[in-house]
């Protein structure tokens, strides 16, 4: 047991510091609230959910930025999407990122949609890997208490 105590501190502190480098917000702490004994990993489904939900927004949005004819309210309604989802799992810097691809959408920039399109994937992976080594450590907490 007394393992486990530099473990919390430490997985405080890895979180602490994803709130610091912007990329969670409150949204994120909502939804730990929402988890209890009943549901004990809401927050890694919901998660898990919006992974699954973003890989297939950015293939979409791959596939819709190589076609001949781009259809601009098509590739909107893909990122708004994304930007929506996370917002809801509290993925601060994908939808800060979304937000200025929507204005590239609007104003039919191919480059800007392209750039912004590589900018999201860069977000959505660095916090993808950040809540998948969160949620490893978790493990290990609940783990070591069993």
């Amino acid at each position: 047991m007394d393992g486990m105590v530099p473990l919390q501190k430490q997985i405080l502190d890895y979180t602490a510091s994803l709130f610091q480098e912007g990329y969670l917000d409150d949204q994120f702490n909502q939804l730990q609230e929402l988890q209890d004994e009943s549901n004990p990993d809401f927050v890694v489904e919901v998660v898990t959910l919006f992974f699954e939900d973003a890989d297939r927004l950015l293939n979409e949005l791959s596939k819709a930025l190589v076609q001949e004819s781009i259809d601009f309210r098509r590739l909107d309604a893909h990122v708004h999407q994304l930007k929506g989802s996370s917002s809801s799992i509290g993925a601060q810097r994908v939808q800060r990122v979304c937000i200025s691809f929507r204005n590239c959408c609007q104003e039919q920039n191919i480059e800007g949609c392209l750039k912004s399109l590589q900018q999201v994937k860069h977000e959505y992976s660095l916090v993808k890997t950040k809540l998948e080594t969160l949620f490893q450590m978790e493990e290990q907490l609940v783990a070591g208490r069993g």
